[in-house]
């Protein structure tokens, strides 16, 4: 990933993204905003406490920071649910700001339209279609990552957009790393078919899990970009539950220019 630093706010980009200029991406740090407190400082959680108006206005910089007039945000609710934002069915876009519908996932064609994910520890996970001008973002937990919501987010991209997997890129953001996720319920909360990415202190490694779904959906190796940085780790940088209840979150966005 490339750090990158404009109208004063520090996002990084993933450099797979980068050769394609008909797109804006950036997973943006918590730093150089307008929220106080625990939610210091470029807080985009509108449920987690802070005051409505800061959020807002970070979410106003952000969007000036990407070149688009507004961010389109989900209510993400842990599930699997994908919004699907065509050209061809402009009707189900979005009309207002925040967004009211629920969902973990957005795809879409439509230039301008650039999607957001909230993250405190959770993946956002970018997709681009470069041959069919498709973006995605997805919000991925440990409850999406087990329900497999980065698969159904690439067939939502076959079936509505007729995108080829092996087309697609993907940039995994920052997230809660093997160092730190610790499940100590995991015989309860997680299939078992997933235990064999858990070490001998029940840490999993959901960063080989989403690399796998990923292939497992048709993507090649080398368009899928990891960058092995851990949020609880770099809770400076990164809003991170587990580091802290009470925090913000922060932000990965895409959208066609």
């Amino acid at each position: 990933m490339i750090l990158k630093n404009k109208n004063a706010l520090h996002f990084f980009a993933f450099s797979t993204l980068e050769a394609f200029d008909e797109i804006s991406h950036g997973v943006f740090t918590r730093t150089n905003g307008f929220s106080k407190g625990e939610y210091k400082s470029l807080n985009t959680g509108l449920s987690v406490g802070d005051h409505p108006s800061m959020v807002e206005r970070n979410r106003q910089v952000i969007a000036r920071c990407m070149d688009t007039q507004q961010l389109v945000f989900l209510k993400q609710i842990h599930k699997t649910g994908i919004l699907i934002l065509k050209k061809s069915d402009d009707n189900r876009s979005p009309k207002t700001h925040p967004s009211p519908f629920s969902g973990d996932a957005m795809v879409t064609d439509i230039p301008g339209k650039t999607i957001a994910v909230q993250l405190a520890d959770c993946q956002g996970v970018l997709m681009y279609d470069p041959v069919k001008k498709v973006a995605a973002n997805v919000h991925s937990g440990w409850r999406g990552s087990i329900a497999n919501i980065l698969g159904k987010c690439v067939a939502s991209m076959t079936t509505e957009f007729g995108c080829r997997p092996e087309d697609i890129i993907a940039g995994i953001s920052p997230s809660l790393g093997p160092c730190c996720s610790e499940f100590i319920h995991f015989r309860q909360e997680i299939p078992e078919a997933y235990w064999r990415y858990k070490n001998r202190s029940d840490h999993f490694n959901f960063w080989r899990i989403s690399r796998r779904q990923l292939l497992n959906a048709g993507l090649l190796t080398q368009h899928i970009e990891l960058p092995d940085i851990c949020t609880k780790c770099n809770s400076h940088l990164f809003f991170s539950y587990r580091k802290k209840n009470q925090t913000g979150r922060f932000v990965s966005v895409i959208g066609l220019k």
